[in-house]
């Protein structure tokens, strides 16, 4: 892969990695201030919140790996392409049949998205290299 083209893919992995770690944690410790702040409902237990919270931080550590070592973390992607599919499908289910509890968790699957389109693309450039290593 070009010099360029693995930059730009690693500074994609790095606003990712963060951007879920935030959002993960944030929803960890602070999902109280973050559902009143636009006015959601809480959920009867916070254990909900809690154990999507700790799986979307662990998401991004795995984003933050392949930041550190793009050809060996690879398989992360493909399995963050698996998680970011399942969580827009689902919200935007959701959002179709109008049972999303507030906007704000379609604007997190418009994100990832635009995350899972970036993820496709560094995919199809590591198979791209791949077969000309070949």
């Amino acid at each position: 892969m070009e010099i360029r083209k693995r930059k730009f893919y690693r500074a994609v992995f790095m606003v990712v990695g963060w951007y879920d770690l935030i959002l993960g944690f944030a929803f960890f410790f602070f999902f109280r201030g973050v559902y009143s702040l636009f006015s959601v409902k809480l959920p009867d237990n916070p254990a909900y919140v809690h154990l999507a919270a700790a799986f979307i931080f662990v998401q991004g550590l795995a984003y933050l790996f392949v930041y550190f070592n793009m050809e060996r973390n690879v398989d992360l992607v493909r399995v963050g392409t698996i998680y970011k599919t399942a969580y827009i499908g689902v919200s935007f289910y959701h959002w179709a049949a109008g049972t999303l509890p507030h906007a704000m968790f379609v604007l997190f699957g418009f994100l990832d998205l635009v995350f899972l389109s970036l993820f496709l693309l560094y995919l199809r450039e590591i198979a791209i290299a791949a077969k000309v290593k070949r």
